[in-house]
């Protein structure tokens, strides 16, 4: 046994007899060891959970692997999409962004991918394993570990109907009449789904619909199947690792079923797995659920690498259509800042609709209300989760977030394009890595057809373009799609050669007089950079004073954007409705 895998079996010490106290220690030691044996580093990596695997370049795109279609034109209706997908990254964002998180590419049933067939091969429609390496050559590639359930479709499930090994053991059944009242779940759906089984019926936990079956984690040979799973997507070139719905994964009766301490030993594992196979790869934990359950997902930078950021999108969002920071500053002053080798994965808008768990205790009763009605009002569809009492709760807005800023509470404006850049601009500028929808990208509306076609709520935001009319759209100076990518890349292009912007960099919440103003310090890790980010979340022309900020006077101040000037005579800043003012003091490269 090499000296990597000496040290890790002794880690596993810890983590299997806690995870699995019944089963024998050294069999399951020794599957393990067999698992990770062919990808373990030759050396000892380095000990240490603070070391930062990005930096003020890291930047990724959203998207489906068949977001962009091939042309109506096109004689063949079968080509793949990855490959459109390359041709689109590398010649409109090679230079701009350095990674893709491309949603789930696997053989799926439902849920727009999010319900695996078979986690080892590329969907045929989107692909190949090659495809996948070819977007990598240039891009870093995030793929989704869809770690707590598998599609009723599968192998394993259909192992399980015919009650065949080795599936038959790998799901949760209870009786009907079980008690579960205590599960959280964001689902308002049956949590046990009868099945009809070779030993006649049989109930099994669905924690998000009855074609995506929950896999059961106390089984250790799942915890194997992951594994190898896993080290597969490491091994096909796989930079960052998505962990999909983790915070369910371990399931105990007469609990919430939900941020189990068992879970966070699977994540710790996870990264002890990853430090001797893959260390360069991020793990990323996805739990939309309030910030302080949220953040436990760090653990003591033992965890993931990265957690999303989901309070940001429903306060950004109500922030700019009522025009007031209030409560958007009161969580920025409450968020710790990520330690070193910890980071923030920051976005406005996502492939799922923008979720309102993580608001509870922030917005509420009337603004709340009037949150939900004005995104009714732009089109937004809702969904609805079951609460312990049996009443149901809006859990999330579906519509597209170029919709969602077409105006305020009092309504539809002219100032769409402006609100929609000022969001991103301030998701650019917070402490953390930026990541961009696709869709955002191209100001795409609300998808009415498709949701029609599906029946499905979040289908409204997962339009598919034809990659040649998009790209006509996107040379038309008269498109909202043509403006606001371009706006885009312009941003992203300064702000990545702005170390101010380093995603563990010093930040403070600045504060203002009027409410309609937000704004960030950001200062670079060796104190040589500073850059205050201005923003009026407003449809009205607002000024701040130049006392107000900390422009050292032995520095020149520049704005990054150059829309304002800066001098010593200088006394008030003028913002017109939803201008973004980063002021630095260095000279823009």
């Amino acid at each position: 046994m090499t000296d990597v895998l000496s040290d890790f079996a002794k880690r596993l010490r810890y983590y299997l007899p806690t995870l699995y106290p019944e089963v024998e220690f050294e069999a399951l030691q020794e599957k393990v060891l067999a698992a990770i044996a062919p990808h373990a580093l030759a050396e000892p990596p380095e000990r240490t959970t603070s070391k930062n695997l990005w930096d003020e370049k890291t930047m990724l795109m959203i998207t489906y692997g068949d977001t962009l279609l091939p042309s109506d034109s096109e004689s063949d209706g079968d080509r793949p999409t990855l490959p459109i997908l390359k041709e689109f990254l590398d010649k409109h964002l090679k230079g701009v962004l350095s990674g893709v998180h491309i949603l789930p590419f696997f053989p799926y049933s439902s849920d727009d991918g999010f319900a695996v067939i078979d986690y080892l091969q590329v969907n045929p429609k989107l692909g190949t394993w090659e495809d996948i390496a070819a977007i990598a050559e240039n891009f870093e590639v995030m793929a989704d570990l869809v770690i707590n359930h598998i599609s009723s479709k599968s192998e394993w499930f259909q192992q399980f109907l015919r009650q065949e090994e080795p599936g038959c053991n790998y799901f949760i059944e209870y009786p009907p009449e079980t008690d579960c009242h205590q599960v959280i779940r964001p689902r308002n759906s049956p949590l046990l789904t009868p099945v009809e089984t070779a030993n006649g019926t049989k109930h099994v936990w669905t924690t998000f619909s009855a074609d995506q079956v929950d896999v059961n984690f106390a089984n250790p040979d799942v915890l194997l199947e992951f594994i190898n799973i896993l080290l597969s997507y490491c091994k096909n070139g796989s930079r960052f690792i998505r962990l999909d719905a983790v915070g369910f994964l371990w399931k105990k009766l007469n609990t919430p079923c939900i941020h189990l301490p068992e879970t966070h030993f699977v994540i710790e594992l996870i990264r002890e797995m990853l430090a001797v196979t893959y260390p360069e790869t991020v793990v990323i934990t996805e739990t939309n659920v309030p910030n302080r359950e949220n953040l436990s997902y760090f653990g003591r930078g033992n965890e993931a690498h990265m957690i999303y950021n989901f309070s940001l999108p429903p306060l950004l969002l109500n922030a700019l259509i009522r025009g007031e920071a209030k409560h958007i500053k009161t969580w920025m002053k409450s968020m710790p800042p990520a330690q070193d080798g910890c980071a923030y994965f920051n976005f406005v808008a996502s492939h799922d609709g923008i979720g309102l768990r993580p608001v509870e205790g922030l917005i509420e009763g009337e603004e709340f209300t009037e949150l939900i009605d004005t995104m009714k009002s732009f089109g937004a569809k809702i969904n609805y989760r079951s609460q312990s009492d049996g009443t149901n709760k809006p859990y999330e807005l579906n519509i597209s977030l170029f919709d969602a800023l077409k105006g305020t509470v009092k309504g539809a404006d002219e100032w769409q394009r402006q609100r929609f850049l000022c969001a991103q601009a301030i998701m650019m500028a917070l402490e953390g890595v930026p990541a961009i929808y696709i869709h955002s990208f191209f100001a795409t509306p609300n998808d009415y057809a498709k949701l029609e076609a599906t029946q499905h709520n979040r289908s409204i935001n997962r339009h598919q373009w034809d990659y040649d009319k998009l790209c006509a759209k996107l040379v038309d100076p008269e498109t909202d799609q043509h403006w606001v990518f371009n706006e885009l890349k312009r941003l992203i292009s300064i702000r990545r050669q702005q170390p101010a912007f380093h995603p563990n960099a010093t930040q403070y919440t600045l504060d203002f007089r009027s409410q309609a103003i937000f704004g960030v310090w950001r200062q670079s890790r060796d104190r040589r950079q500073s850059i205050f980010c201005l923003y009026n979340l407003s449809n009205r022309p607002k000024s701040v004073a130049v006392s107000n900020l900390n422009l050292i006077c032995t520095d020149e101040w520049h704005d990054l954007l150059g829309g304002l000037q800066i001098d010593e005579q200088t006394e008030t800043l003028h913002l017109n409705p939803y201008q973004i003012v980063w002021i630095t003091n260095v000279p823009l490269l």
